[in-house]
């Protein structure tokens, strides 16, 4: 059975964690209650760490039409909180160290990272655009090549799946680093192959020439511009294409020792995932069971069969709504 480092992620602390919401109420999150055996969580609350109580007034952002400068604002005080959030912020994240990933409110005005109301003005009849939190703009532009998202995006599957996957290899590859061992890398790297290359094949040939390194870098070095091309290969989320020509990779190791109702069985399955009528763990749940029947060593290996613990998926979870 793989086994798996355990990620740290920042979580915003009304995400289960303690009753501190604007209303003094807590969200019992299904997701994060699910990863909590498996992940460090580091709670936080933004707001109630600038001092604002629980129970509290709401709090806005604000577009000051006049600067163009964005405002942390609680209307019912009139009281203008930017300055104490900005020096949180500051110091809070750089405090942090060794972090994989980010689980944040969803809309929220200090932690989130979409979908945020910016009014358009101080008055009560401002118009609202679409921004980010404050904090959680903060994260995305000082941790960019982390696993960041929302509780109400992970909702959705095909979102869920690439944030765990993102998550779970940053997490691996953090103790890698931690090892200082070049042989570790090797393996890491060896490992994640074919999830590397679902994801980019350019950047897994980089990746393969820093690790190969010809130049003879020192190993500070070759880490530091592996760990820089890894955040670059994750940060988008693989297509269905990519991952049909992984899987067909794997398929072509193997498929020399099936019968011909066997391929003709696996390759109509490709054929309903193409159509979305199966998730991708149909598939790779097969060639997991050929490269157990067949004790594939190369196969059992390689991180793409499995990139996060297996009780994380869902019976639930379909392939729809993909990214083609």
């Amino acid at each position: 059975m793989r086994s798996f480092a355990r990620p740290n992620v920042v979580v915003s602390k009304c995400l289960g964690f303690a009753k501190c919401r604007y209303n003094g109420e807590i969200i019992y999150d299904y997701i994060v209650e699910r990863l909590k055996p498996f992940v460090n969580f580091i709670p936080v609350c933004p707001e109630v760490e600038i001092g604002l109580g629980i129970p509290r007034y709401p709090v806005r952002i604000v577009l000051d039409t006049g600067t163009g400068q964005l405002h942390l604002y609680q209307p019912a005080t009139k009281k203008d909180l930017t300055n104490e959030m900005a020096s949180f912020i500051d110091k809070y994240l750089s405090s942090l160290s060794e972090i994989d990933g980010f689980i944040l409110k969803y809309r929220s005005p200090s932690c989130g990272i979409n979908s945020v109301k910016v009014y358009n003005g101080f008055h009560s009849e401002a118009r609202a655009i679409s921004g980010k939190g404050f904090f959680g703009a903060a994260v995305l532009n000082r941790f960019s090549g982390l696993a960041i998202e929302d509780e109400g995006r992970l909702k959705n599957f095909t979102i869920r799946e690439y944030f765990l996957t993102k998550l779970f290899t940053l997490a691996n590859f953090r103790s890698v680093k931690k090892s200082r061992r070049m042989a570790e890398l090797v393996r890491f790297h060896t490992i994640n192959k074919l999830l590397f290359m679902a994801h980019s094949q350019v950047k897994l040939r980089e990746l393969g020439q820093i690790v190969a390194n010809p130049g003879r870098a020192k190993l500070e070095v070759v880490f530091s511009n592996y760990e820089k091309t890894l955040y670059q290969l994750l940060s988008r989320a693989p297509t269905f294409k990519s991952w049909i020509n992984v899987i067909m990779h794997a398929f072509g190791g193997i498929s020399d020792r099936l019968t011909a109702k066997e391929r003709e069985f696996f390759l109509n399955l490709i054929e309903e995932y193409r159509d979305e009528r199966i998730p991708l763990s149909v598939l790779t749940r097969m060639i997991e069971s050929w490269a157990v029947r067949f004790n594939d060593q190369y196969l059992l290996e390689q991180t793409f069969i499995s990139p996060y613990p297996k009780e994380l998926i869902e019976i639930t979870d379909s392939g729809k709504g993909r990214n083609r």
